[in-house]
């Protein structure tokens, strides 16, 4: 008898789907992954057949299939999404706006559901196995079944550009259930704020937010105030002290506020402008965390929805003396709604016993060392490659990376979301702030200011980071302050202007394969940790396959690839 599954589906911005069983087993892939197109939007139907051909399951077998959010907005790639910031204030798009209050928009996202709805009939599904779920209320159910806590009355945020509507919501999460307080409706989005921010800054908006966050300590704190004092004051806080608000008088929706920022930024520095952006973002959700316990009185906290990507804002909401303890769902963008879908239909299916606490992130597929080496036999590389197979292949390359030497690895199960998790990662020596250059100029080409990140044992986390709260943080969500060893230790993998690490804390239970690695690299170097980064080109999404592992190593200035009892050299860099 095959078991009772629900398929979780978010078809927009970096679009993935989910298998959630009745028994818990809960299997993710994101579409990027499969096309090689970096944050894919539109229908995951790659990741839709994988779910089902892995399992050997059929269209009909799939109790139901949850949708995340009633209207999804148009699929963009990179260069749309590009074009759509630079003509926010156009006259077309002027149009769009006062379109919205008629029945024409609502035509519209009639004929977007129905298109949706086509394309899950065309891959052999029905339509009465259909059911869409409120984005916001999917945010919700990743950070409150994610965490798992059942038991004890949960406070749960979630902040974001936009989704049906809203920006943000707060609910409260009781006994395997979520009530929804309170809302705050998208056109007051501060996160829509940074990411025009981000255009206007020469990047790209919904994906390179991570480089603003990256600068910002880099600029001197009066200049970041002042501006951050801007910024604030295009937004009034509801006056009763609830955890809502909106826009200022005579401010524009925030998805039309180009042309204000363009008045407010006029002759101020890059640095000064993104450090602003920063402090401001982290003083809002300060404020938000905040106004939201008052009104609870429910010191633990659950986020979820893209903002929270931010770890430096993460790290400022931890240390609130109002937080006794927080969970943030890694990856909380919207690749993740697919299985806050999926957990929102098997609880209404299979009950709360269907949803197990996130104990790791490795959800995608697995390749064994027969296919890797099924792979490398028919991979045509001529006599540019040596391959050894060892029994002990951690010894191998922890004493490769004590020698100073930059290995990529692509072994276990794939990670889901946006951080490598060490499975398909760029290993070095986190000692040495030299190798950072190295990576860059082999492979990863990252700016100069961005960090890179670390894996540390979770029995050196405590040498390594300064954590009273004692918050777990194995998903490289929050970030921490380093410790003096941290600094010395770990340098390679802390920011270089303020010393914080974004860490994976890694427990054996969660990925022994990982945590024997990083403890072998221990043994023979003192030292706890590694310098990890994601294996992939620039601009491309995480590596996939053997032979997308293979490509990344013939495509650029790697030497050392191992891949599961396989290492692979090449012979000429």
């Amino acid at each position: 008898m095959k078991k009772k599954v629900i398929l979780g589906i978010s078809d927009s911005h970096n679009a993935a789907a989910a298998t959630l069983a009745s028994d818990g087993d809960l299997v993710a892939l994101q579409e990027e992954r499969l096309t090689g197109e970096k944050n894919y939007s539109g229908h995951p139907e790659k990741s839709i057949a994988w779910l089902l051909s892995s399992q050997n399951l059929k269209p009909e077998d799939v109790e139901q299939v949850a949708l995340a959010s009633h209207h999804q907005p148009p699929n963009r790639d990179r260069k749309g999404l590009i074009k759509e910031y630079r003509e926010i204030t156009n006259t077309k798009s002027k149009l769009k706006k006062f379109l919205r209050d008629t029945k024409v928009f609502e035509w519209k996202k009639g004929r977007g559901k129905k298109q949706r709805i086509a394309n899950l009939i065309n891959q052999g599904f029905k339509k009465e196995q259909l059911k869409f779920f409120e984005h916001h209320q999917c945010h919700a159910a990743t950070a409150y079944y994610g965490w798992g806590k059942f038991d004890d009355p949960i406070l749960v945020l979630t902040c974001d550009g936009a989704g049906d509507g809203l920006c943000a919501t707060v609910s409260v999460g009781k006994k395997g259930q979520i009530e929804r307080l309170l809302t705050v409706e998208w056109s007051h989005s501060f996160p829509i704020l940074y990411s025009v921010v981000t255009y206007m800054m020469g990047m790209v908006p919904l994906e390179h937010e991570y480089k603003m966050m990256g600068m910002a300590p880099y600029a001197k704190g009066k200049d970041a105030e002042r501006m951050s004092k801007k910024l604030l004051a295009l937004f009034e806080w509801d006056k009763s002290g609830l955890p809502t608000w909106k826009r200022a008088n005579n401010v524009p929706h925030m998805y039309y506020i180009k042309d204000k920022l363009n008045e407010l930024f006029f002759e101020e520095r890059f640095d000064t402008i993104m450090a602003g952006t920063q402090l401001f973002t982290e003083t809002m959700l300060k404020e938000y965390v905040a106004r939201a316990i008052q009104l609870t009185g429910i010191k633990k906290v659950a986020l979820s929805g893209g903002v929270f990507m931010n770890v430096k804002a993460n790290k400022e909401i931890m240390a609130m003396d109002e937080v006794d303890d927080l969970f943030i769902y890694p990856s909380c963008g919207d690749e993740t709604n697919a299985i806050g879908a999926a957990y929102l239909a098997a609880v209404d299916k299979f009950g709360i016993e269907a949803i197990k606490p996130l104990k790791n992130f490795y959800l995608g597929p697995e390749w064994t060392d027969e296919e890797i080496l099924t792979c490398l036999s028919t991979y045509e590389r001529g006599d540019t490659l040596d391959i050894t197979t060892s029994t002990s292949i951690n010894r191998k390359v922890a004493q490769l990376l004590a020698d100073g030497k930059v290995v990529a690895r692509f072994t276990g199960r794939e990670e889901f979301g946006a951080r490598s998790l060490g499975n398909r990662a760029i290993l070095a020596d986190p000692r040495n702030p030299e190798v950072i250059q190295v990576i860059n100029e082999m492979i990863k080409n990252r700016d100069f200011w961005m960090p890179f990140a670390a894996s540390i044992l979770d029995t050196h986390a405590d040498r390594y980071l300064e954590n009273p709260k004692h918050i777990e943080s194995p998903y490289m969500i929050l970030s921490f302050d380093g410790t003096e060893k941290g600094k010395s230790e770990v340098k390679a993998g802390m920011h270089p202007y303020d010393g914080t690490c974004r860490p994976q804390v890694v427990s054996q239970e969660s990925n022994p394969e990982y945590w024997d690695l990083i403890n072998t690299f221990s043994e023979i170097t003192g030292v706890g940790a590694l310098l990890n980064t994601s294996l992939n080109l620039h601009g491309l999404p995480l590596v996939h396959s053997p032979k997308d592992a293979l490509y990344v190593l013939e495509n650029s200035g790697l030497e050392y690839l191992v891949m599961g009892k396989v290492l692979v050299r090449k012979k000429k860099v």
